[in-house]
């Protein structure tokens, strides 16, 4: 799978993105920070159209190189919320000089003590593993090298698929959906789908992107946990039954509104989601960008989140490109002047 680890995306991804994206968008562009921006201009002639951006980030977690030790271990940090739990034994690919296929390595468990045994693996206890002698690691590895995991995807189901980097991957995937599902629509706003940058280490491409577009709707598209064993239901959505759609001080009723009326209108079926602060997602960076943005947040239920093996339905994927692209449709400039009444 494609890779692009916070603030590395132009490496792999991003071309992939631009690639995907290329004949459903008017224009192309890329800002200093990475963002990948695709403009779809309205359907009229009106030069105070309306601008709805769309924002899904193609950023992953991973990690990077901290130090060569004696022999071409290579220790290392994390990038992004990386869970040390999950580490042990995992294949990895080291961005050096060339890609270089790695495993992760612990002490095995015939050498610990039973102290080391009953505590979870902490990050400085493990290394990488190339398998070279230590000067061709010295010569192809340096600090601050990055690295990822290792891993193709899997087909479960004819619906369900596994890898990594779903998060947020599955979001542009959305957004691609929703540029071709518009070509069905007339479409009075802009129409700005940007694949973001940096959101695992702060939102900082949803920030600067938001910044410069000035957009008068905001619609982040993320993941959000699906059920699994042992999370209480009140945290979770289900697979296959549809997207989440967030409500709470990070999201604008209205638009709110809009995108269940719209999932109402195609007969798509839709879960609540409930953020009461912060989402923690590009979400947030949008709404209180400049003098503030009208936001929404559409989500699609994924188990394993920040693991190799993220989880989803893709018919999620497809029905949240359809019930965005017909809100989008609904968008006038008369919709966007009801978003500043509040009386």
């Amino acid at each position: 799978m494609a890779h692009g680890v916070s603030g590395f995306e132009f490496a792999d991804i991003a071309k992939i993105v631009q690639e995907r994206m290329s004949g459903l968008v008017d224009e192309i562009r890329t800002d200093a920070l990475g963002n990948i921006i695709g403009v779809r201009y309205g359907d009229t002639t009106d030069p105070l159209r309306p601008k709805v951006m769309l924002a899904g980030h193609m950023d992953e977690i991973g990690l990077m190189v901290t130090k060569i030790e004696e022999g071409g271990f290579l220790r290392f940090t994390q990038v992004g919320g990386v869970d040390p739990r999950i580490l042990p034994g995992h294949e990895v690919i080291v961005y050096g000089k060339k890609p270089l296929t790695g495993i992760i390595g612990v002490k095995p468990p015939h050498l610990t003590s039973r102290e080391e045994a009953a505590r979870a693996h902490k990050m400085s206890d493990l290394f990488i593993d190339v398998g070279m002698p230590e000067e061709m690691v010295r010569d192809l590895v340096r600090v601050g090298d990055v690295v990822t995991f290792k891993r193709q995807v899997s087909e479960l189901t004819s619906d369900v698929l596994a890898g990594k980097s779903f998060d947020d991957r599955a979001g542009v995937a959305v957004m691609l959906v929703c540029l071709e599902e518009l070509k069905r629509y007339k479409v009075a706003a802009d129409v700005y789908a940007v694949a973001t940058t940096q959101e695992e280490v702060g939102l900082r491409g949803a920030m600067v992107s938001t910044y410069g577009i000035i957009p008068d709707i905001g619609i982040a598209i993320d993941v959000c946990h699906a059920e699994t064993p042992g999370v209480p239901d009140w945290k979770t959505s289900s697979m296959g039954k549809g997207p989440a759609l967030t409500q709470g001080a990070n999201i604008h009723p209205k638009v709110y509104q809009g995108l269940e009326r719209a999932a109402k209108e195609l007969g798509i079926p839709v879960q609540p989601d409930v953020a009461p602060a912060a989402t923690g997602t590009d979400a947030w960076a949008m709404q209180v960008a400049r003098c503030g943005v009208a936001t929404g947040l559409v989500s699609i239920p994924e188990r394993y989140m920040h693991t190799s093996v993220e989880t989803l339905s893709i018919s999620d994927v497809e029905k949240a490109g359809r019930l965005i692209a017909r809100f989008i449709s609904s968008v006038d400039a008369c919709f966007v002047k009801e978003l500043k009444k509040w009386t």
